[in-house]
């Protein structure tokens, strides 16, 4: 398990290195977290991929079915699924050449965790993207 202080060093970090974001389980609707969590990421600079196969188009952007269907390069991987669909969504952030894995509050998963690191991706579980920005002003 990963200390708080490293946690926090490695959000910091990815936040400041990295401003193309897929958000994968984004929502269209404003009320949910996906949404508010990727509109704040947009007016803060970063560039937002959705990625959910049920819409096709949220906060101005074309949503994509899948990590794989999208035709650019990646940077960051935010992940709004349940923790036991994390791993698919590892390998193809994976495969897609992403630089970072970002599991969102309450998504947890050490092995797919540990297999991206082992790839070279930097891994933050966990954590809210939201928060950890505002903490660091980045």
């Amino acid at each position: 398990m990963i200390d708080d202080f490293k946690k926090a060093e490695m959000a910091e970090k990815i936040l400041r290195g990295y401003k193309v974001v897929a958000v994968v389980g984004i929502s269209d609707k404003p009320d949910r977290p996906s949404f508010r969590v990727a509109s704040y990421l947009q007016r803060q600079g970063y560039t937002i991929v959705p990625v959910n196969p049920l819409i096709t188009r949220v906060l101005g952007q074309t949503s994509y079915p899948d990590l794989r269907s999208i035709p650019f390069e990646i940077e960051i991987v935010d992940i709004f699924r349940k923790s036991e669909e994390v791993a698919p969504i590892v390998d193809a952030a994976i495969e897609k050449g992403a630089k970072a894995i970002w599991m969102q509050e309450g998504v947890i998963d050490e092995e797919s965790a540990v297999k991206a690191k082992n790839k070279g991706l930097e891994v933050v579980m966990d954590l809210c993207m939201l928060q950890e920005h505002q903490k660091y002003a980045v």
